[in-house]
């Protein structure tokens, strides 16, 4: 991901995004999951993902964890810096999808966040890390009671959202966005100028400025104040 695109995308919210794509018909983008600690800086980096499928009693004891191959402890060794890793967990949050040591260890690595459709466990200690960190709800009970991990980088489904190795997800204090790769470049750009837009049309109503022909802009005469307003902000 370009550096432009990614500074572009920490300064815009899940909102703009989801209207953005919107536009390009992309409906179903949206990760409905909670930020752990709403004030950590936005989350912006490629999907690096984990998938799992329900635990099976003989296979999921705690010895596994003895193996560096175990897909949950190799995939925390390998997430890329930069990249977001992503545990689709079924929607299911009986069992924790991964705990504070764990999520530590992805924040020293320097992975730009952590997303699950589960719960992870010790979650004020990761709500106090200020580091992105989504999931559906707290969740204190080992992984291995309910999830199996199987793969790693594949495609998965989170929060009923299917992402794509390398999709872009952004998560701001709202939740998350997941932006296909090939298009990122492109919302991040619109995304930004609508944002700036949009900050001035805020501006003008909290003045009292009425909706009508500011939102959408159909009064060309409200195009030199937003002109002048930039220019003022340098924006």
């Amino acid at each position: 991901m370009k550096d432009a695109t990614r500074a572009k995308l920490a300064a815009v919210s899940t909102a703009t995004l989801t209207t953005v794509l919107f536009k390009r018909g992309f409906r179903n983008v949206f990760l409905s999951l909670q930020a752990l600690d709403p004030d950590a800086p936005n989350m912006v980096g490629p999907a690096y993902t984990l998938r799992t499928i329900p635990a099976r009693e003989d296979l999921d004891h705690l010895e596994v964890f003895k193996d560096p191959e175990h897909p949950q402890r190799k995939g925390v060794e390998e997430c890329p810096p930069g990249a977001v890793f992503v545990i689709d967990s079924r929607g299911d949050a009986r069992a924790a999808s991964a705990g504070g040591i764990l999520i530590t260890r992805l924040k020293a690595r320097g992975v730009a966040g952590a997303v699950t459709d589960g719960g992870f466990r010790d979650s004020p200690e990761i709500a106090a890390m200020g580091w992105p960190a989504y999931h559906a709800q707290p969740s204190a009970p080992t992984n291995l009671i309910h999830h199996h991990c199987v793969d790693l980088n594949v495609p998965v489904a989170c929060a009923g959202v299917g992402v794509h190795p390398g999709d872009i997800m952004v998560g701001d204090g709202e939740g998350v966005v997941c932006i296909p790769a090939h298009i990122a470049d492109d919302v991040a750009e619109e995304a930004f100028e609508q944002t700036v837009f949009e900050d001035f049309v805020q501006e003008r109503v909290a003045a009292g400025h009425t909706i009508r022909g500011l939102y959408p802009m159909t009064d060309p005469a409200n195009r030199p104040l937003f002109e002048a307003w930039r220019k003022e902000k340098g924006r």
